[in-house]
């Protein structure tokens, strides 16, 4: 049987400077809900003070997404009793993508909720289109291992994988170790691989690059401490 509440996904900015990719039915649902189970409280404010400048924030109910998570479970099960129409937001992108939202929206199938998910950036999906790889068979894989050998297993793996199938590899990094990341890559890679780096996705600095690891080689970019995605294929 349904619950009587409702669950908005609500996308948010990629670049804090790019509001106008938002768009604004996103807004109207923001103004249906009652509560908000927010990756991070603060900026979850100003990101909805930005696109709804007359929104009285002291109005609403805040649940930060944590690492108690039968806490946050509990808490979002009893709103959803409770008929509460409820917004979850990332830090950016997509709830749900690449993001601990994920937990609470299971939580809502659970409980058999209308959940609505909202158009909005996603860094993975833009930068997929532009890189002019696979988009017929890809995955994400998250973070890449920090320790240097397990790291560098792990490229080979994937560049050996999408090579027998075919399949675009995305993955991330914390910003100030890209620099590092690209120069393993490139040290590990073979030179026909094709690496696409896209920086500052919907920013005013965008640049989205597909090369050869010979071609990158030639000019290695510094991203240093700029929001990037990489794609690799073989």
């Amino acid at each position: 049987m349904a619950t009587n509440g409702n669950v908005y996904l609500i996308p948010t900015f990629l670049d804090e400077n790019s509001i106008h990719v938002i768009p604004s039915y996103v807004i109207d649902s923001v103004k249906k809900c009652h509560v908000f189970f927010v990756e991070n409280e603060r900026s979850a404010r100003r990101f909805l003070k930005s696109v709804w400048k007359e929104i009285v924030i002291d109005d609403y109910e805040w649940f930060t997404i944590h690492k108690a998570e039968e806490e946050i479970k509990n808490d979002l099960r009893k709103k959803l009793k409770e008929g509460k129409t409820i917004g979850i937001l990332s830090e950016a992108g997509c709830p749900g993508i690449a993001d601990p939202g994920q937990i609470l929206i299971s939580v809502a199938q659970e409980e058999n909720a209308v959940i609505k998910p909202l158009v909005g950036p996603s860094s993975i999906l833009l930068a997929l289109m532009a890189s002019g790889m696979n988009g017929q068979q890809f995955q994400f894989v998250g973070y890449l291992p920090i320790e240097q050998q397990e790291r560098i297993k792990t490229i080979k793996e994937l560049e050996s994988e999408s090579q027998k199938k075919n399949c675009t590899q995305i993955f991330i990094e914390t910003p100030y170790r890209n620099n590092q990341l690209i120069e393993t890559v490139l040290k590990t890679c073979k030179s026909p691989t094709k690496l696409c780096i896209a920086v500052d996705i919907t920013g005013m600095k965008e640049n989205i690059r597909t090369k050869t690891i010979s071609e990158w080689k030639k000019e290695i970019p510094d991203i240093h401490k700029r929001p990037a995605i990489f794609l690799l294929h073989a």
